[in-house]
């Protein structure tokens, strides 16, 4: 039986009325002109869809950097097809630990996470933090399932939903003191690279499911709505 409290999208609208009562307007408006811009380059109409393969990956996962994000011996990968092995596959690209939106959505994922493994399905969120971060976001967060490492944003661009921050947003960030380029781990050209907000559902198979993506950051899906993709097609 499916269950919640309070839809994901209200919370996320909530965090957004608040920001706008206590930012000044020229500083919202620079976050507001970046999502118009990204969403004018066609971004989301190039995300992977319904009906096509999900491509693989092999990454490194925050639970085995303890201390040290630079010991390989501490270093444990994950790999797509291990898992497409078990069970249906969800997907969520987050931006990082420094956006209250996907800090959101995280926790409202480990809030429905017993009905992910009830479904018999598997969960695993990416993103462009070192693993160290990744830990101190799971850490804090108290998020029981993976968060994996994509340096660069390689595995986003495979899933057609990276982008470069414009110069404008990058100053923006430093203003606010997110600092990409330690939480990324300086990846030279692809330091100032994010994924937009991209959740995927992905079969057995390796076929996609459930694909919704946004440029625009404030909006994400309900993790019931993306459970109903599983319901939709028993024995994914």
């Amino acid at each position: 039986m499916i269950t919640r409290s309070t839809h994901l999208q209200t919370k996320l609208d909530n965090i957004t009325t608040q920001t706008r009562a206590l930012v000044q307007p020229e500083r919202l408006a620079v976050t507001d002109m970046a999502v118009h811009d990204l969403l004018l380059t066609g971004i989301e109409d190039r995300v992977l869809p319904v009906g096509a393969m999900a491509p693989s990956f092999h990454l490194p996962d925050a639970a085995a950097c303890a201390l040290s994000n630079t010991s390989s011996s501490r270093t444990r990968f994950v790999r797509s097809s291990d898992l497409l092995a078990i069970g249906p596959l969800i997907v969520l690209f987050f931006r990082g630990r420094w956006c209250p939106y996907c800090i959101t959505q995280l926790e409202a994922w480990q809030a429905a996470f017993p009905q992910v493994r009830e479904r018999g399905a598997l969960l695993v969120a990416i993103s462009p933090q070192l693993p160290r971060q990744n830990d101190f976001t799971a850490q804090h967060h108290a998020l029981t399932y993976p968060l994996l490492s994509d340096a660069g944003c390689h595995i986003a661009d495979d899933f057609h939903v990276a982008y470069t921050i414009p110069e404008p947003l990058q100053q923006h960030y430093r203003s606010m003191m997110i600092n990409l380029p330690f939480i990324h781990g300086d990846q030279g050209p692809n330091t100032w690279r994010l994924p937009i907000p991209a959740t995927f559902v992905i079969a057995h198979s390796g076929k996609i499911l459930f694909s919704e993506a946004h440029a625009e950051h404030r909006v994400r899906p309900d993790p019931y709505d993306v459970l109903a993709a599983l319901d939709n097609h028993p024995g994914s």
